[in-house]
């Protein structure tokens, strides 16, 4: 069997994961964590695991400080990283602490079984476009500093509200009742929070408002 760990703060998409995982027999899921304290908890009564499927974006502790503190601790556990965003940052940090593999959470079951078997094999499942995006940060190494001063970027108090509505998946209609806005008005205060962010979707703005510490 192979022994693995979901650790996610969303316990909705854990059991999105265990149930994608639930299609083959030789797969166990051994253990369920919220953030990264947890797990490594979890790990130092029983780490009898082959793996752990670790999200980045977490309270506590995140993904990547978890991965760097377990892969000292047990470097025998393989860890893929499985996030919602393909954000360079994140798979330069996530390779760094000593990721064995970076997938997408939108994998479908099969994909992420063959990762999960490439990965226990000596190699490194990857969803393709952040394979892609690992050969270019090699082929063009950035240099990744937190002290460098983040952009000017002034969103009002309401558009910083409807970004963090955002941020928790809701639609507009939900938006709209939660601020006691109109649908309508929503989508202005949206289409504004693109065009000062300059992106060009949802999770474009999400990831650029965490990066600068809007949200």
């Amino acid at each position: 069997m192979i022994r693995i760990a979901i650790v996610d703060d969303n316990t909705f998409l854990q059991k999105t994961i265990q149930d994608k995982l639930s299609f083959f027999a030789d797969v166990e899921v051994r253990m369920k964590a919220i953030h990264g304290q947890d797990i490594i908890e979890k790990l130092e009564k029983n780490h009898n695991l082959d793996l752990i499927l670790m999200d980045i974006e977490m309270p506590k502790m995140d993904g990547i400080e978890a991965t760097a503190i377990i892969k000292s601790k047990f470097p025998q556990i393989k860890i893929i990283m499985l996030t919602v965003f393909d954000n360079d940052e994140n798979i330069f940090k996530a390779i760094k602490a000593g990721a064995d593999g970076y997938f997408l959470k939108e994998v479908n079951p099969q994909e992420l079984y063959n990762g999960i078997q490439e990965t226990l094999s000596g190699g490194a499942g990857m969803t393709p476009s952040i394979a892609l995006k690992t050969l270019k940060l090699l082929r063009e190494p950035l240099v990744f500093d937190d002290s460098i001063a983040k952009e000017e970027i002034s969103l009002t108090t309401r558009e910083i509200e409807v970004l963090e509505q955002l941020s928790k998946g809701l639609k507009y209609n939900a938006i709209a009742e939660n601020l006691f806005l109109s649908p309508g008005t929503i989508r202005k205060h949206v289409e504004n929070i693109y065009t000062k962010l300059q992106v060009h979707n949802k999770l474009e703005a999400i990831q650029k408002a965490k990066n600068n510490k809007l949200i």
